[in-house]
C-alpha cells in the first residue's frame, strides 16, 4: 500500500453537455463506466484511501463505489473544485500527508504516468506537482504561466485568461499532487473571483507559489491523449475508439490476431485464448470468454454470457448469448444461439434458431456432443437434442430428439413413423 498519498476523484460534475438523466462518470466506455477506470487506476496505485466527490444522484454510484471500497463523499452544490476538495476535508483526518486529485471523466489515464507524477513529488518536497499537456490548439484549457525561470507561477482558466495568456500551449490536465496540509492553507484563501464565480482549485497554484511554496510540474510525453476529459457525446464517442484499440492491442500482443481493428469491436475485459482469429466486423460483448484457436466472424455478434472453447468456429451473420459453444463446433452462418447448451463437435447448419424466449422467460435449449442440426432447424426452447441426433432442413423441434435419432418435419418426428 503506497501510505503516502490519498486519491480524491471528484465526480460531482452534472455533465450538463452529455444531456443524459445519469450521472456523466456512469456513462459506459466499451461497456463499463467511465468512473470504474479511474478507480482501477487508483486500486493499481495501492493508495492508502480513496475518496470520490459525489453530487446529486449519489445514490447511483454506491454500487461502484462499494464495489471499489471507496468512500464517498458528498458536494450539495456545485461551487466548484476547490469547494469539493473543502468537501473531503474531515474524511482526511489522521491520513498521509499527499492528496492526488483525480477526476472521473478522465478514464483513459495510464498509471505509468501518475507513478512518475507522484514520484517526482515526494522527491522534490513540493507543496503541488502538476500533471500538463502541450497542445497545439488549447481552447477550453488553464494555460500553465511560468516566470523567466520557468517556475510555475499560476494556472489560469481558459475563460479568464488574456489574449496573451491564451496563446499558452501548456495547460493542465486537472491532476494534481497535493501536500495535504499546504493545500488546504490554500484552500481557505480561494474566493470565487472568475467568470464562472466558482472556487477554482486551480488557484491554489498561485497562491502556494505568491507564498514561495515549490510547484513543479510534469509534463506528459507521446500519447497525450490519456489526459483527454470526456464532457460530451462526442468526447465519448473518441475516447470509446482511443479504449478500444487499445483493448485490442492488448489482445494481439497476448497472441490473438485480429484481422482489421477499425471495424472490430471488443468491450472491456473479455478474455480470448491464443491462436483464435477475429475478422473484421465482429461485435464481442463484455462477459465473453473465448478459447483457443477459435475462428470468429465476420459480421458476427457475442452477446454476454458467451462461452466458446477451442476450436470452435462461429462465423458469418451469426449471433450467440448466453451460451456455452463446446470444442470443435461449428456454426458457421446465419444462425443464432440464446439461452444454449451446445456440447463438442456439432454441427449447427445455416439458419439454426433457439426461439428462446416464450413471452415471459429465456428458455433453455440443449444440444448434446456430435449433434447434427439441419439447416434452418427451429429449436423451440426448452428443448433436448441427444448425442450423434440429426435434424432434417427446416424442422421445427418442440419434443425432446433422443441420442441417434433422425427427425425432421413440422413438427419434427422421427422419420421411421413418416413411412407409416
Amino acid at each position: 500500500m503506497n501510505k503516502n498519498f490519498v486519491g480524491i476523484i471528484l465526480a460531482a460534475g452534472e455533465g450538463t453537455r452529455m444531456k443524459s438523466a445519469i450521472p456523466k462518470v456512469l456513462h459506459p466506455l466499451c461497456a463499463r463506466p467511465m468512473l470504474a477506470y479511474v478507480l482501477d487506476l487508483a486500486k493499481k496505485l495501492k493508495l492508502s484511501k480513496t475518496l470520490v466527490v459525489v453530487g446529486n444522484k449519489k445514490e447511483l454510484l454506491k454500487g461502484l463505489l462499494d464495489e471499489y471500497q471507496a468512500k464517498a463523499v458528498y458536494q450539495a452544490e456545485r461551487l466548484g473544485t476547490a469547494d469539493a476538495l473543502k468537501r473531503a476535508q474531515g474524511a482526511l483526518r489522521g491520513s498521509s500527508g499527499n492528496i492526488l486529485v483525480l477526476y472521473g471523466d478522465q478514464p483513459l489515464l495510464q498509471a505509468k504516468t501518475l507513478k512518475e507524477l507522484m514520484q517526482k513529488h515526494l522527491a522534490s518536497c513540493a507543496s503541488a506537482t502538476i500533471l500538463t499537456v502541450s497542445m497545439e490548439d488549447p481552447l477550453g484549457y488553464g494555460r500553465i504561466v511560468r516566470d523567466n525561470y520557468a517556475r510555475v507561477t499560476a494556472i489560469i482558466e481558459d475563460k479568464d485568461a488574456t489574449n496573451e495568456q491564451k496563446n499558452i500551449k501548456e495547460v493542465n490536465t486537472g491532476i494534481i499532487c497535493f501536500k495535504k496540509n499546504d493545500l488546504f492553507k490554500a484552500i481557505a484563501k480561494i474566493r470565487p473571483d472568475n467568470a464562472k464565480r466558482e472556487y477554482y482549485l486551480t488557484d491554489a497554484i498561485k497562491i502556494m507559489a505568491e507564498g514561495g511554496l515549490r510547484i513543479e510540474s510534469l509534463s506528459i510525453v507521446g500519447d497525450m491523449e490519456q489526459a483527454q476529459g470526456i464532457n460530451s457525446r462526442q468526447d465519448l464517442a473518441q475516447a470509446q475508439k482511443i479504449m478500444r484499440l487499445r483493448i485490442l492491442d492488448n489482445l494481439m500482443a497476448s497472441g490473438v490476431s485480429i484481422i482489421d481493428p477499425q471495424s472490430t469491436h471488443i468491450d472491456y475485459d473479455c478474455k480470448i485464448g491464443q491462436d483464435s482469429i477475429i475478422y473484421p466486423f465482429t461485435v464481442i460483448e463484455k462477459d465473453v470468454i473465448i478459447g483457443k484457436f477459435c475462428r470468429i466472424g465476420p459480421f458476427c455478434h457475442l452477446r454476454p454470457g458467451t462461452r466458446i472453447e477451442d476450436r470452435a468456429i462461429i462465423g458469418n451473420f451469426t449471433e450467440v448469448v448466453r451460451s456455452r459453444i463446446g470444442k470443435e463446433t461449428l456454426m458457421k452462418h446465419f444462425s443464432y444461439m440464446g439461452d444454449a447448451a451446445v456440447g463438442r463437435n456439432v454441427n449447427i447448419g445455416c439458419g439454426v434458431v433457439t426461439a428462446n424466449f416464450d413471452g415471459k422467460n429465456k428458455l433453455k435449449t440443449v444440444i448434446n456432443d456430435s449433434a447434427f442440426i439441419g439447416a434452418d432447424t427451429i429449436l423451440r426452447a426448452p428443448v433436448k437434442i441427444g448425442r450423434k441426433a440429426v435434424t432434417g432442413a427446416g424442422s421445427v423441434i418442440t419434443r425432446e430428439v433422443k441420442a441417434g435419432e433422425v427427425v425432421a418435419g413440422v413438427p419434427a418426428r422421427p422419420l421411421n413413423k413418416f413411412a407409416q
